[in-house]
């Protein structure tokens, strides 16, 4: 018997040639569509030849056509979709970049919005219809049916970035004196449930859940058996207002597939699943790395003035924190001008303290989000940047000091900048951990506005310390 007789193809993937996949030429060796195939298309679209581009787009993934778009300029995405609208689905606009789904959305009208949305998962629905403006909210909203529309309204009341935006209302929830027999004659006479679950919860009268079962125990087990005694009663419940980050979290932490969400008095209502959680992991994890550096959402595909106004203010901070610095310099400025060689010298220090305490910030943040770091571990953890920052600034202080002493063959000049390296080693340090700690106790998030404070630290610090040991030491007269 051949593997093709094994693994018959499933239904509607029949190996005719029809649904074969993508072709050889649209992607390259990492799946990523190559620039030629997106350029054939964009002629054919051009050409008026929407056959042609739609015999070419149709063999591809949604998640692939979602990058076609995203690779297509901006003045160009409407076009595509004209020409390829018969696939633009669902699955396509659920996979899409938020910023390019967002363009294209806007050129739709408010019952086309409203049939993509009936098609989505309650989750992903809500992802198209959250960023609207409220009157076209409205009109999709009133566009949908009744039963869609108040599973929607519902999840939008829900605060932004919480479990009850984040779950979906499709799930299987039965009571606990069914049998499996039960259970399995409901699923199949069914035809309205969904059909992507891995577990089956088990409710009490009250709907609240007391189990889950995974569908595999069901399958294996006699029809006989009551549910009750084939569930597992330990469970993790996720309230529906929880940040989505601490959901992340219980799913990294538990190894969760599935997990039931469950409303302020205990009830079931609905369930989040891992699929939900890796786009989460991913956009925490990329959310935080751009918090620190100021550079906003980050996105390539975001509009030029909406980058502009989430960057431009975090320079203006960091201008800010220059002029702190400057302000030290100009107290030293006779101190500078006998002996010149400390202005070429002083931006050593200062940058070398930036890196430390960005590396200890780095650390520290993200220990925060993932909560590795808590109140039980962070006097320990204190001390532990503490010890780095000794062994990394000793190790710096005696190259630069040594460095400095035979290139300039004056080895107080040596003696003074190895102080301040090791100094504002020291100081970056503590800063890096204390301030992210800080912001956290403040309930201000350590990403967005720690780097600032660090940087504004290191520099009036690093700057302060060398050029006023060079004053006291009498290295200047």
């Amino acid at each position: 018997m051949s593997l093709d007789e094994l693994n018959p193809p499933p239904p509607g993937h029949e190996q005719d040639g029809s649904d074969a996949g993508p072709p050889e030429t649209s992607l390259d060796a990492d799946d990523r569509l190559k620039p030629e195939f997106v350029s054939a298309v964009l002629e054919r679209v051009e050409e008026g030849d929407s056959e042609g581009a739609r015999a070419l787009v149709e063999p591809l993934h949604p998640a692939d056509i979602a990058d076609l778009f995203e690779l297509t300029p901006a003045e160009e995405r409407r076009a595509l979709a004209a020409a390829i609208s018969d696939l633009l689905d669902a699955d396509v606009f659920a996979e899409m970049n938020d910023w390019v789904r967002e363009d294209l959305i806007d050129a739709l009208d408010p019952h086309e919005v409203a049939e993509i949305a009936g098609e989505l998962d309650t989750d992903d629905a809500v992802a198209i219809i959250e960023d609207m403006e409220e009157d076209d909210q409205r009109a999709v909203l009133r566009a949908l049916a009744p039963d869609d529309r108040a599973a929607i309204e519902e999840a939008l009341s829900y605060g932004e970035e919480t479990a009850g935006r984040l779950m979906q209302r499709e799930l299987i929830a039965v009571p606990e004196h069914w049998t499996v027999g039960d259970v399995l004659d409901y699923l199949r006479r069914n035809e309205d449930l969904t059909t992507d679950f891995w577990e089956i919860f088990v409710v009490d009268t009250g709907h609240k859940p007391i189990g889950a079962c995974a569908l595999s125990w069901i399958l294996r087990t006699p029809r006989s058996i009551a549910i009750s005694d084939v569930m597992k009663r330990e469970q993790t419940l996720i309230p529906v207002d929880m940040d989505q980050e601490e959901v992340a979290l219980r799913f990294q932490k538990y190894a969760l597939i599935s997990a039931a969400v469950v409303d302020g008095a205990g009830r079931l209502v609905g369930m989040i699943t891992v699929d939900d959680v890796v786009h989460i992991i991913q956009e925490e994890a990329g959310e935080d790395i751009l918090k620190l550096s100021g550079a906003g959402e980050g996105d390539i595909n975001e509009p030029v003035l909406d980058s502009y106004k989430s960057r431009v203010r975090w320079l203006i901070a960091n201008l800010g924190t220059a002029l702190v610095a400057a302000t030290i310099i100009s107290l030293f400025e006779g101190t500078i001008s006998k002996m010149v060689t400390l202005a070429a010298l002083m931006p050593i220090v200062a940058g070398v303290g930036g890196n430390a305490g960005t590396q200890t910030m780095a650390v520290t943040v993200r220990a925060l989000a993932t909560n590795q770091l808590t109140q039980s571990n962070t006097w320990r953890t204190i001390r532990r940047e503490i010890r780095v920052a000794m062994l990394n600034g000793v190790t710096v202080a005696a190259v630069i000091g040594v460095g400095v002493a035979l290139v300039f063959s004056n080895h107080q000049l040596g003696a003074v900048i190895a102080a301040a390296m090791l100094a504002n080693i020291l100081i970056a340090g503590l800063a890096g951990v204390l301030i992210p700690l800080t912001l956290e106790k403040l309930d201000a998030d350590p990403a967005v506005a720690s780097s600032v404070f660090v940087t504004m630290m290191t520099d009036s610090m690093g700057f302060l310390v060398f050029l006023g040991l060079a004053s006291a030491s009498g290295l200047v007269r």
